[in-house]
């Protein structure tokens, strides 16, 4: 056996674990205790700030400042919104009420559609309804249809839209709650363009409201929004917190307990509640920056005051001790309001069984009758007689054949390529060095908190010599809450400044000596130093279970989100924290420190059909941490020689390349192409080497070489008098080892 096959024998079988098994299981514990220990400082910050606020103008100071970063937080809003460009397609006659089918545009290109239901015959001024569907189905779910029938029959009108991806504006195949798992995706593409899915769907309903607005015969101060149980509740009380024409609120499960919250609530409740809720998949949920800049769910509700609120919750309500009800108490007595504030809820908790638990599809029988003595008190509007004549869905059907729209996904690459290309025209006018200061400013605008905030310090350190290597095991603190278990290898010499490569990937240092053994055996043979970090929630310390849309791990990159950070942000401090300790050894040249992310996971096949979401065996997704970091880390610490980045996504206007995407949440960057896109990024590293290899796209394929080349002909260009420091290698090659070793 050769002697480098005989070393990476030798890797391969090393045991790199650096913690004991014990400690792997609390370590498994460290991401989420230290999102939860953030979190816990928001509601002390927050009830804090409550107890200093004793009077209508303070309240509206406090407020003031959260609802204006609500509105940052959605997106863009146009301040010109032009035609609705409405359609009435079809209407249905009913005894007593009269349905148009209509579809209008809310934003160029956005379809929506909706039934309105009007009384038969008009009234010369009527109130208006708008109801906001749940996750569960369209606007054609029988509830819906009940409330539309029986407001129209006594002289309301009442718009029941589609909201994003569902009925008549899926753009996928149905299936069982595949509408709702598709808000996950389109969450996500639309935070990478700058904007949210809660921002989109709000101007939806805003839209639906100049459509009301724009008929003379309905009564402009009797504007009623309802939104439903499981998620409808969400963009409604977003809706009514920045759109004053908006008279009521009717916001189900959203600003208080939640039906997965302990019933009944504890004596300690307003010490103890969790006012910020926490991250997940749904990310109308967990709005992003809520923490950081205090727009708690509590906080929009209440921001409605003086103007009308039903507090509404779809099972039991613990009203004596529901510290968001208390607050809402306060708040509108301070306007003499408190007959505007009023409440609904049903019985039984969510894991009971009907009829005990008051399970609904949007807002049901037992929840409409406690509303509708508040409408009758506030608006006149009658006490109705419930009516029931429930439809097929095609009755219902707006869309007409020459009606027409592109997928979604092309209008947010449209936007993305836009907003991207505009930071690029900026980026053209200012010299390389200026150029690389604005990108990383913009960057950290977006990935946080990116400065490591104090020197890290070794936890443990455990040496030992195995033949021809020096090997250390480290356990580096770099946050209060957070440890870093790292693998040292080191040829056995004496000399003080060897040229080291730091490798990390998102399945951590075990998995990079396994699968590239015989790379990092050459390193080490060239007399390269290589250390393999377990950044957070990478390999020892990542949180068990899967890395799928409901896994934990979705929930804590969410989280982070909502205090104003991302995950990869936070690993690319660790990374840096990993540099400086490195660099203050003694042992590492500080100048030639090269940076290899890496991906181990299996790509999907090019013409690969997309099954239903968690439907049967899932396709792969791709794992581009290990990339994004190199790349982030070249970008900010400026001494790093070199970057490798293996297996990345080919750039996040990838992932706007189709309906699917198959990209784990914790990559993602909010507003990313707001600044761009990778191939700026590593444009700005030229003149250092770059090499980039196997990138994927969005749906985890291999990135063809002629669409490689075109996203990175930005990179190309920057490296046009170096072009030997740049490697665009489309497939998998085997060389890198001995190109690291060139250039380093």
């Amino acid at each position: 056996m050769a002697v480098g096959d005989n070393l990476a024998s030798q890797l391969s079988a090393l045991d790199a674990h650096v913690l004991t098994s014990h400690e792997r299981g609390a370590f498994a514990q460290m991401l989420h205790d230290d999102v939860w220990a953030r979190t816990e400082a928001v509601h002390q910050q927050d009830r804090n700030a409550w107890t200093q606020v004793r009077s209508k103008e303070e309240w509206e100071t406090f407020c003031a400042a959260r609802l204006e970063a609500l509105r940052r937080s959605l997106g863009t809003f146009s301040a010109n919104p032009g035609d609705l460009h409405v359609h009435r397609t079809s209407v249905v006659e009913g005894d007593g009420y009269r349905i148009e089918n209509l579809v209008y545009e809310s934003r160029p290109g956005v379809l929506v559609t909706a039934n309105l239901y009007l009384p038969s015959p008009l009234r010369e001024s009527m109130p208006a309804v708008v109801l906001v569907h749940s996750h569960h189905n369209p606007k054609t779910q029988g509830e819906l249809q009940d409330m539309g029938m029986t407001w129209a029959r006594i002289g309301c009108m009442v718009l029941v839209m589609d909201l994003f991806g569902y009925g008549e504006r899926r753009q996928h195949a149905p299936g069982p709650r595949q509408d709702y798992r598709f808000r996950y995706i389109h969450g996500i593409q639309l935070h990478l363009i700058g904007d949210s899915l809660m921002g989109w769907m709000v101007w939806d309903v805003m839209r639906g409201i100049d459509l009301l607005r724009s008929r003379p015969d309905m009564d402009r101060g009797k504007l009623i929004l309802i939104g439903a149980v499981a998620g409808g509740g969400d963009p409604a009380a977003v809706a009514a917190a920045i759109d004053p024409r908006i008279t009521c609120v009717v916001p189900f499960n959203f600003g208080g307990p939640q039906p997965e919250t302990i019933y009944p609530l504890p004596e300690d409740a307003e010490e103890t509640f969790n006012y910020m809720g926490g991250g997940s998949w749904e990310s109308t949920r967990n709005l992003r920056l809520s923490g950081q800049d205090g727009f708690l769910p509590w906080v929009i509700v209440a921001s409605v005051a003086p103007r009308y609120l039903i507090y509404a919750h779809e099972f039991s309500w613990d009203r004596t001790r529901d510290p968001v009800w208390k607050r809402l108490e306060q708040v509108f007595a301070w306007y003499d309001a408190s007959d505007h504030l009023d409440f609904a809820h049903g019985a039984g908790v969510l894991s009971g069984r009907p009829p005990e638990a008051t399970h609904c599809n949007n807002v049901g029988p037992v929840h409409r009758k406690m509303i509708y003595p508040a409408l009758e008190r506030w608006f006149d509007i009658p006490i109705p007689q419930e009516y029931q004549n429930r439809l097929p869905e095609e009755k219902l059907t707006c869309r007409s054949p020459e009606i027409s729209s592109p997928p979604l996904h092309e209008l947010y690459a449209q936007i993305g390529d836009s907003r991207a290309a505009q930071m690029r025209s900026s980026l053209a006018a200012l010299s390389p060095r200026e150029r690389r200061t604005h990108l990383c400013q913009e960057w950290a605008r977006l990935l946080g908190d990116l400065t490591p905030q104090a020197e890290p310090t070794v936890r443990s350190h455990v040496s030992e010599k195995v033949e021809s290597l020096s090997i250390e095991r480290v356990q580096l603190q770099v946050d209060p809450r957070i440890v870093i278990p790292m693998l040292l290898l080191r040829p056995r010499t004496d000399a003080t400044d060897l040229p080291i490569v730091v490798a990390v990937s998102q399945y951590g240092k075990e998995r990079f000596l396994r699968e590239r053994a015989k790379e990092i055996g050459t390193l080490l043979m060239n007399g390269i130093a290589v250390c393999l970090p377990d950044l957070r929630g990478m390999g020892e310390t990542r949180p068990r279970g899967a890395r799928t849309r409901q896994s934990e791990i979705t929930s804590i990159s969410a989280t982070e989100w909502m205090l104003g950070g991302t995950l990869l942000g936070s690993r690319l401090r660790d990374l840096r924290s990993v540099l400086r300790y490195l660099r203050e050894r003694g042992d590492v040249n500080a100048h030639r420190i090269a940076l290899w992310g890496d991906s181990f996971a299996p790509t999907n096949p090019s013409d690969f059909i997309d099954p239903p979401m968690d439907g049967g065996e899932s396709p792969q997704q791709s794992e581009p941490a290990g990339g994004l970091l190199a790349l982030f880390g070249a970008l900010y610490e400026e001494d790093v020689c070199l970057a490798v980045a293996r297996g990345m996504i080919a750039g996040y206007r990838s992932i706007l390349r189709d309906r699917f995407c198959y990209v784990p949440h914790d990559v993602i960057v909010p507003g990313a192409l707001t600044a761009g896109d990778l191939c700026d990024i590593a444009a700005a590293l030229a003149p250092h080497p770059l090499r980039i290899e196997a990138p994927v796209d969005g749906r985890n394929c291999p990135m063809p070489a002629q669409e490689f080349e075109a996203f990175f002909e930005p990179t190309r260009e920057a490296y046009r008098s170096t072009p030997n420091r740049l490697s665009l290698v489309p497939g998998w090659r085997d060389d890198l080892a001995l190109w690291l070793c060139r250039h380093i």
